[in-house]
């Protein structure tokens, strides 16, 4: 959650980081890219250090900077047709998922629209390219509970979504009201691994 002031706690081995400071985009144009930022995404620019030897800009707003770099072999880059919503992207919250839609029309620019559905919550989303085609979404992603995952579990490979982790406790809890109906009171067990069997 870019630019909200909560933060959960790491462990000490991490680094201590306080926020996203700014993204860096290797653009062809950036006169073009400066452009998109401004009138599309709203961001306004900043000044920049003179003792860089490189072509860019710097913009600013909603608390973070996108620092635009020109490419030095623009010819190069790929050029990106297809909004993948699984591509590398930047995530902008919104207020009115219509209204960002109704402009994306106006200014002629080709979108993606998406709605994720987790737990009876729904997420509305919008996918676009900037000119250099790095993916932007739009999103109402806050409706989204943000549930830290517990330090035992693994997070690379053993739950796709929350809702994974969800039915897990559940299944837990579960279990363990198995195991408390096929034991007195008076017995207490450290796992709760028995089937009632």
């Amino acid at each position: 959650m870019v630019g909200s002031n909560c933060k959960i706690e790491t462990s000490d081995a991490s680094l201590p980081l306080t926020s996203l400071n700014h993204i860096s985009i290797v653009c062809r144009s950036v006169e073009e890219s400066l452009n998109f930022y401004q009138k599309v995404l709203g961001f306004f620019p900043i000044r920049r250090p003179g003792s860089f030897d490189f072509d860019g800009a710097w913009l600013f707003n909603y608390g973070i900077g996108i620092h635009l770099l020109q490419s030095e072999n623009p010819k190069s880059m790929p050029i990106k047709a297809e909004i993948n919503p699984k591509d590398n992207h930047i995530s902008f919250q919104c207020e009115s998922l219509s209204l960002v839609e109704n402009k994306l029309k106006e200014m002629g620019i080709s979108y993606v629209q998406r709605t994720v559905e987790e737990g009876g919550i729904f997420v509305d989303q919008i996918f676009f390219h900037d000119p250099d085609g790095f993916m932007v979404e739009i999103c109402n992603c806050e409706n989204l509970p943000v549930i830290p995952l517990p330090a035992a579990v693994q997070v690379a490979g053993v739950c796709k979504r929350v809702g994974c982790l969800v039915k897990q406790q559940q299944q837990q809890q579960q279990q363990q009201q198995k195991v408390g109906q096929c034991l007195s009171p008076a017995i207490h067990v450290k796992e709760a691994h028995i089937p009632c069997a």
